[in-house]
């Protein structure tokens, strides 16, 4: 597949025959959930059947909380800033910049913007929707 080819799902990368409800990440003791982009691009009736089918519960994003996504909040500044004033002569050579960014990350990266969503989404339930500053 041409490395440029890319899925807007990501629920079109599993084979959701493998998939056991018991492998599916659970947030707290009781209630798996799913948080949904606003962007309708993300989002497919295929990945909201494989959702339910697996019990999940899917909440609206809300429309004033804009970084409420890890990648939002925690990802695209750092990257942003990486590749900043930066110039490619090729795909092949972003690709490889991309990638030796990412083997480079402190191996607590994500883990610290993993554990900071759960304080962000506490703020958008306590003010009910609206905007969440940093």
């Amino acid at each position: 597949m041409d490395q440029r080819k890319r899925t807007t799902n990501v629920f079109d990368c599993l084979n959701a025959d493998r998939v056991t409800q018991s492998q599916t990440y659970q947030v707290g003791q009781y209630l798996e959930v799913f948080l949904h982009a606003e962007n309708g691009a993300r989002r497919s009736y295929r990945g909201i059947q494989w959702l339910q089918r697996y019990g999940w519960v899917i909440l609206p994003h809300p429309a004033h909380s804009p970084d409420l996504a890890p990648s939002d909040f925690h990802l695209f500044g750092p990257l942003k800033r990486h590749l900043g004033g930066m110039a490619f002569e090729t795909e092949d050579d972003l690709i490889s910049e991309l990638r030796n960014w990412f083997d480079n990350l402190d191996v607590d990266f994500f883990r610290v913007g993993i554990n900071s969503l759960l304080s962000r989404w506490q703020k958008c339930i306590d003010r009910q929707g609206d905007y969440v500053e940093k």
